[in-house]
């Protein structure tokens, strides 16, 4: 058990002004988290930080990640697209590409799935040590004009947003294209930009 995240359960990620308060979104999951934490550590993977949430690694491979957004806990695996999901249990978020999540909103549920996750923990390693990849699509969408003259403008804006995962990047690329006033598509990234500052995707509740 890492000591980072135990620090974790108790003031959360601490990338938005909740953190280490009593309004961080984990003091609501806590107990959920807990228990898929144990759940998770019985498989024998490796508890570590990453992104400042708790990641567990096979042989330094991620295989997921056990966190919480604002209206439920939920352990999300990297390569969930390939998981077979015979319990049909998984969901997308957004439009990332590779990773798909359980949500819990019950500590009960947790603890009635307890054999179905670990199976889907096995099923996650061995496609892992299989060698077997995700096929992203590279660049669905091109970006705007006024995003690459903010990336420009703002170096650490443009590190922020590259540090997003594929699928987040994709929401904002796709959000920021939208408007057919170049005007509005800044004024859009603008209003946005605090939010992919601080690690987050356009459709995360927080």
């Amino acid at each position: 058990m890492n000591p980072k995240v135990d620090k974790y359960l108790i003031d959360g990620c601490m990338r938005c002004k909740f953190g280490g308060t009593p309004q961080c979104k984990v003091n609501n999951w806590r107990k959920e988290l807990e228990a898929l934490r144990q759940i998770v550590l019985e498989m024998g993977l490796t508890e570590t930080i990453k992104w400042s949430v708790p990641v567990y690694t096979h042989n330094e491979k991620n295989i997921i990640i056990v966190s919480a957004l604002k209206e439920y806990a939920f352990i999300s695996f990297f390569k969930g697209v390939l998981l077979a999901d015979e319990h049909k249990i998984l969901s997308q978020q957004g439009n990332i590409q590779s990773g798909r999540l359980i949500k819990f909103t019950d500590w009960n549920e947790v603890v009635k799935l307890k054999k179905v996750i670990q199976s889907y923990i096995q099923e996650a390693i061995n496609i892992e040590d299989s060698g077997k990849k995700v096929e992203f699509k590279k660049n669905p969408e091109p970006i705007p004009e006024e995003l690459l003259k903010a990336f420009e403008d703002d170096p650490e804006f443009k590190k922020a947003f590259h540090a997003l995962t594929l699928g987040r990047q994709r929401g904002y690329i796709i959000h920021f294209s939208q408007p057919k006033q170049s005007q509005t598509r800044i004024g859009r990234i603008e209003k946005y930009k605090p939010q992919i500052l601080n690690g987050i995707g356009l459709n995360d509740k927080y």
